[in-house]
């Protein structure tokens, strides 16, 4: 998948494009995929990993909508150790993961094992908390967060709905396309060294106040298929740019030379089997 995704932009090496040939390992949504709303009330009695299931299997077969396959870029600047110049650009979802169609759709959230699933088998990667940054610096439309009360329900259909509905009233006020990107609703489930240092558990930050600071800092506090309603997934592409040649965004993260621009946690050695291993 990420090979191909690679050759595809070999012959364009001075500049980025994050166009819908990064997302091509995306299933065409069906005609007889379910609107948002109606897998919603399909799962509305499940939450955790009985939900993700039924999620991960539509997902996978496409039922997503089709302004995510939109790329937006993401542009880093900084310098490698010998002080040179260089640019980094990755390719973002230009909203979190969702089912359902463009004119009915649901901002899911889900537990770290089905998210890196999707993910890989996608040939994208979670973003690290550096790129959760840039993605709201850089963002169009930037919500400030809506916190709901902490109780026993914040993991249900039900309250991800009641979200997933305040975000779509902010969105009201923006007079944009839905592909522009969109930043700030949610906390990021993220790819950070600490998953490694913590097995079993999932990463999160983000959910950014109007002045900017996220809510949540760097946490890997709760297990793995925790998911609650302010949880969301927003995929990366396997394909980065390096002063515009196309590179996998896992050699991006693991060089030496430049991982420190993408990650403020420094390399991460071997990340696409971190990324695997987060699901198997």
């Amino acid at each position: 998948m990420l090979a191909s995704a690679i050759s595809a932009f070999a012959s364009n090496t001075r500049s980025a494009s994050c166009n819908t040939k990064l997302a091509e390992d995306i299933p065409a949504r069906t005609s007889a995929a379910p609107a948002g709303s109606t897998l919603m009330q399909q799962v509305m009695r499940l939450s955790g990993r009985a939900r993700d299931a039924v999620v991960k299997e539509q997902v996978l077969a496409g039922n997503v909508p089709s302004f995510l396959r939109n790329l937006s870029p993401v542009t880093f600047t900084g310098k490698q150790a010998d002080g040179q110049a260089v640019q980094v650009v990755i390719c973002v979802l230009p909203d979190y993961l969702a089912v359902g169609s463009d004119r009915d759709f649901v901002r899911i959230p889900m537990g770290l094992p089905t998210a890196a699933e999707i993910a890989d088998r996608f040939g994208f990667f979670l973003p690290t908390p550096k790129m959760v940054d840039a993605i709201y610096a850089q963002a169009k439309v930037r919500l400030v967060a809506s916190p709901m009360p902490a109780n026993d329900r914040m993991r249900s259909t039900a309250y991800l709905l009641q979200h997933n509905r305040t975000v779509e009233t902010q969105l009201a006020t923006f007079s944009v396309p839905a592909k522009d990107l969109t930043a700030g609703e949610k906390k990021d489930v993220v790819f950070s060294l600490r998953l490694r240092a913590h097995p079993g558990k999932v990463a999160i930050y983000g959910w950014q106040r109007g002045n900017g600071r996220p809510i949540q800092p760097l946490s890997t506090v709760h297990g793995a298929e925790y998911a609650d309603y302010s949880h969301g997934i927003r995929l990366v592409s396997g394909t980065a740019y390096v002063d515009g040649a196309p590179q996998p965004l896992a050699d991006v993260m693991q060089d030496s030379r430049l991982a420190q621009i993408v990650s403020s946690e420094g390399p991460i050695a071997n990340a696409q089997a971190l990324l695997t291993s987060l699901y198997q």
